[in-house]
């Protein structure tokens, strides 16, 4: 399957699954998961920074359009997508499973550890910022570190569940014919 066509299939799915299933979930109004921050993770090492940051944009605005928000979900994505390059330079040896591999993923970042801190930080990021952002306030600080916490760990379980059951075939590319 090519990588457009993918790509174009992840974005549909992961946004639905977002607004039919999970938008539904509010677990005391503190845990809201979130799971279509997946298509920003998964997006192949080859795009560059700017079609990143389009892509995450149009992926928040879409979201936000389902939920009449003026923008948080795409202020959320445009940050991630900004910060996950750095993040990948740091945590993937600079030998390069960029070059090796397609797309981020358990087995081109080296294992376990280093994927949880990828998927980790962003999530936090995403979830720290999409709720500054709603709440625009520091008025209860708790309510906003509780709910930041609690909503990273539980999207953190899913994107995990995602990422074993749906395990994505990825050669190893050399550059030998």
């Amino acid at each position: 399957m090519s990588t457009l066509v993918k790509n174009m299939l992840r974005f549909i799915l992961l946004i639905l699954v977002q607004f039919f299933v999970l938008d539904r979930v509010h677990l005391n109004y503190i845990i809201t998961p979130y799971i279509y921050i997946l298509f920003i993770f998964w997006m192949p090492f080859k795009f560059s920074r700017t079609l990143q940051m389009i892509l995450a944009f149009l992926l928040g605005f879409t979201l936000d359009s389902f939920r009449h928000n003026p923008g948080f979900h795409a202020a959320a994505c445009v940050l991630i997508a900004y910060v996950r390059p750095f993040l990948i330079n740091i945590l993937i040896p600079h030998e390069g499973a960029e070059t090796n591999y397609e797309e981020p993923s358990l087995k081109s970042m080296g294992g376990f550890g280093p994927y949880m801190v990828y998927a980790g930080l962003l999530t936090l990021l995403h979830n720290s910022w999409l709720f500054l952002l709603e709440a625009f306030q520091f008025g209860n600080f708790w309510e906003f570190i509780l709910k930041t916490l609690f909503s990273t760990l539980i999207s953190l379980a899913l994107i995990i569940i995602a990422e074993l059951l749906f395990s994505r075939k990825q050669k190893f590319r050399t550059n030998t014919v």
